[in-house]
This record gives C-alpha cells, sequence and structure tokens, in this order.
C-alpha cells in the first residue's frame, strides 16, 4: 500500500477534522499573548516606580548637600525612601 491509500483507509470516508479542538489553539495564542504584554506592562510600571525613588535619593542628596537638611532628617528621609523602594 503507499502513503496516501494508508491514510485514506485510515480516514474510512470521512474528512470532517478531529472535531471542535480546533479552537483551543486560538484561546491559547490569545492567553500567550495577554500573557507577554502584561509582563511586559507590569515590568514597565516598575522599572519606572524605581527610578523614580532613586531621583527622590538623588534629590534628598543634594537638598543635604546644600544645606537645606540637616543629617538627621536625611539619615530618616533615606530610610523611608529605602523601606518603600524593598517594597
Amino acid at each position: 500500500m503507499f502513503s496516501s491509500e494508508i491514510v485514506i483507509a485510515a480516514a474510512d470516508g470521512r474528512w470532517d477534522g478531529s472535531g471542535g479542538w480546533w479552537v483551543v489553539f486560538p484561546i491559547l495564542w490569545f492567553l500567550i499573548i495577554v500573557g507577554v504584554v502584561t509582563a511586559v506592562v507590569l515590568s514597565v510600571r516598575r522599572r519606572g516606580r524605581l527610578s523614580g525613588l532613586r531621583a527622590g535619593e538623588r534629590r534628598l542628596a543634594e537638598r543635604f548637600a546644600s544645606g537645606e537638611i540637616d543629617a538627621e532628617e536625611y539619615e530618616s528621609r533615606l530610610t523611608a525612601l529605602q523601606s518603600v523602594h524593598r517594597k
């Protein structure tokens, strides 16, 4: 038997496919795309929040260097900023 004859014999005259399984693949691709987009958005948001904290630390250092705040206030505010950074 040739391979095409084997396929025809295995199909037994029915060429209607395997049923409703074709619906699973578009749903699977949709979920994968949504997952990737969600991961990217969360990563960008987190990176933006961290860069904002770094900017706060820089501004605090500038205020300390210019004499606007004393060492005690600098330390307490820096500790507060770093505790937010760890969350």
